[in-house]
C-alpha cells in the first residue's frame, strides 16, 4: 500500500469517527434533532470499516497510529465546525502526534 493510500484511508477514518461523534454530540449536549444521532452512530460504523482497510495486519499498530491522526483531526474538526482556536500547546501536541503516526507506519521493518 502506497504512502498516499494509507493517509487518505486516515483521513476518511479520522471523518467518519470525529464527525459521528460530533453528530452524537449535537443531539445530546446541543438539543439537534435524535436523528443526528443515528447518522453519528452510523458514521462511526463505517469508520471500523474503514479502519479495516489499511494494508497493515496488526490491528494495534494501525490503531496506534491512527490515534494521532484523530488528535490532530479533532483539533482540526473544531477549528472548522465550532470556530475553536487551538493554542501553540495544542498544535505542538498535535505535531508531536503526527510524527509518531509517521514513526510507527512508515518507519523501516524487516519483511
Amino acid at each position: 500500500m502506497t504512502i498516499a493510500k494509507t493517509i487518505v484511508l486516515f483521513v476518511l477514518a479520522a471523518a467518519a469517527e470525529i464527525g459521528g461523534a460530533w453528530l452524537v454530540w449535537q443531539a445530546v449536549r446541543e438539543s439537534r434533532p435524535w436523528w443526528w444521532a443515528g447518522l453519528g452512530i452510523a458514521a462511526l460504523g463505517a469508520y471500523g470499516f474503514i479502519a479495516a482497510l489499511q494494508a497493515d495486519a496488526n490491528f494495534g499498530r494501525v490503531l496506534a497510529a491512527y490515534g494521532g491522526v484523530f488528535i490532530a483531526g479533532s483539533l482540526a474538526w473544531g477549528m472548522i465546525f465550532d470556530k475553536f482556536m487551538p493554542d501553540r500547546w495544542d498544535v505542538i501536541g498535535a505535531v508531536v502526534c503526527l510524527l509518531g503516526v509517521s514513526i510507527i507506519m512508515f518507519a523501516p521493518r524487516p519483511a
